[in-house]
């Protein structure tokens, strides 16, 4: 199967996880709006989800990826197969212990994530139970990120991008239904997205577990103190501890970054946490079709490529890949920038959601357009570096730029608030890119091919083209105050975009770039 293939299958299914993502927030924002228990929502949901980014599919897919696929390359499947036995018996008891922690902690956990909320008393404590409720999340993702790693790396990539939808349609489900049924019993409808959560979580690994059995990789694990001390001390386990521990620090860094940046909007106006939240929903579009599904695919490929030393296989993946950002993330970057305001009120200016909460998403939107490209070309920059089992380059370069953020923050957020956050972080997003780029250029793992001056320009004309055409239609309507005719609006969106498309692709072939021949490198 050819990496455009897979990447296609890739992008392809998280776009059917991104609308109902959307679908979800859209619920939560036309029956919750943006308000203190949005607020706490948001903060609690964020608990387990940082611990899940900071170990699940941060650290251990970083450190867990490359060391499996080079086993199975030297080794073979029986190998790789006990190696998975191994790390799936110490993730689960690490995992038990995790969950006891962190619900005994939760008022902790929830004051050190957003002492604000503490402005609403209620706020914070509704944060507090849903903590404890959805904390156990973090293990259910943590079990899921293994098996995702094991299909990846056998090239099954359909059931780990489609997983997520099922989390989408618990909470969909939840919102809907759940939520009213709550309030007749006198218990605060937001507790039902909690429950969402949770069911989302079992649905998710209940699928992933049936695709490892049917593979044949369904992990054994083992369940005495003798099975834990026997995995402790295996090879396999200790190099992929070797390696998480610089790559902890690495995800530390984009995780304290979070923690400090919602710590800020905590105190800044109520419903600051919900619209940055609302707006990053939007961000990850293009960041998880481009981006996630690119590093999914080249990260095995690249990790087999480095273990047969084929260098020159190995720079061509990355020259693809970042081929790809620049054709498809810059236009993406380009419609957040000057078309915002008319994609945040198509999606979310209904019911409680005002055309207030309109304008303060479009202004996050906005800052975190300003570094798509920059968050996009990460997710193909970073795993260049993973794959050669050299955790320790990207980990300094994210202490640095996060350091560069929180000083842009400091500049920003007292000019422009939350708007200020999401600027900071797409400015990071940046220098965070251009510094690993320079990284791999300067080791010289990553080679550019011939005629990326005459690329670059010709992707420039086309977005000049598309940013013109955007910037009439979002001055043509009046989007916000299409609210009185939904599908309306939702057509006059529709028509934008599929133009754009149009005018963008086929701008693109009048100056000469041969995008089909792109997508088959």
């Amino acid at each position: 199967m050819s990496l455009f293939k897979s990447a296609s299958i890739v992008s392809g299914l998280t776009l059917v996880s991104r609308i109902t993502g959307l679908m979800r927030e859209l619920l939560i924002a036309s029956t919750f709006g943006a308000s203190a228990l949005t607020d706490a929502f948001n903060v609690a949901f964020r608990i387990p989800n940082l611990f899940r980014r900071l170990f699940a599919e941060g650290a251990f897919s970083q450190a867990f990826v490359p060391v499996l696929a080079a086993s199975r390359q030297q080794h073979g499947d029986e190998a790789t197969h006990v190696l998975v036995n191994q790390v799936a018996t110490l993730l689960i008891w690490a995992l038990l212990l995790t969950s006891v922690l962190g619900v005994a902690g939760a008022p902790l956990l929830v004051w050190a994530m957003a002492s604000g909320l503490k402005q609403s008393p209620e706020g914070f404590e509704v944060a507090v139970v849903m903590t404890r409720f959805m904390f156990p999340y973090i293990a259910f993702m943590s079990l899921v990120a293994l098996a995702a790693g094991v299909l990846n790396t056998w090239k099954r990539f359909a059931v780990p991008a489609a997983t997520p939808v099922l989390l989408n349609v618990a909470m969909i489900a939840a919102a809907w239904w759940g939520g009213p049924w709550f309030g007749t019993l006198g218990v605060p409808p937001i507790y039902a997205l909690a429950v969402g959560v949770m069911l989302g979580g079992v649905a998710q690994l209940s699928v992933q577990l049936l695709a490892l059995r049917r593979l044949g990789m369904l992990p054994r694990v083992g369940l005495s103190w003798r099975a834990v001390r026997e995995a402790w001390g295996a090879e396999g386990p200790k190099r992929i501890l070797q390696l998480m521990a610089p790559a902890l620090l690495g995800v530390s860094v984009a995780q304290i970054s979070l923690l400090i940046n919602t710590q800020i909007a905590s105190q800044l106006a109520p419903g600051s946490v919900s619209w940055l939240s609302y707006a990053d929903r939007l961000m990850e579009f293009p960041t998880a079709l481009l981006g996630v599904a690119l590093g999914v695919v080249l990260m095995p490929q690249l990790s087999a490529a480095k273990a047969a030393n084929d260098t020159a296989k190995y720079s061509d993946m990355l020259d693809w890949g970042l081929r790809l950002v620049v054709v498809l993330a810059l236009p993406c970057a380009l419609a957040l920038l000057v078309f915002s305001k008319a994609l945040v009120a198509v999606l979310y200016n209904y019911g409680a959601f005002s055309a207030h909460d309109v304008q303060q998403t479009t202004l996050a939107l906005m800052g975190y357009g300003v570094g798509l490209l920059g968050l996009v070309a990460v997710k193909v920059l970073a795993p260049g570096f993973y794959a050669s089992q050299d955790i320790r380059t990207p980990v300094r370069i994210a202490v640095a730029v996060l350091v560069i953020t929180q000083l842009f923050n400091v500049a920003l957020v007292p000019f422009l608030a939350h708007a200020g956050l999401a600027l900071s972080i797409g400015l990071g997003a940046l220098v965070n890119a251009a510094w690993l780029l320079w990284g791999l250029r300067k080791n010289g793992t990553y080679v550019m091919s011939a005629g990326w001056t005459r690329f670059v320009l010709q992707v420039l004309v086309a977005c000049a083209v598309l940013g013109a055409w955007l910037c009439w239609s979002a001055q043509y309507w009046d989007w916000t105050a299409l609210h009185a005719t939904p599908l309306l609006r939702v057509g006059l969106m529709t028509g934008v975009l599929a133009v754009s498309a149009l005018l963008y692709f086929a701008t693109l072939t009048i100056t000469g770039l041969k995008l089909r021949a792109l997508l088959r490198r």
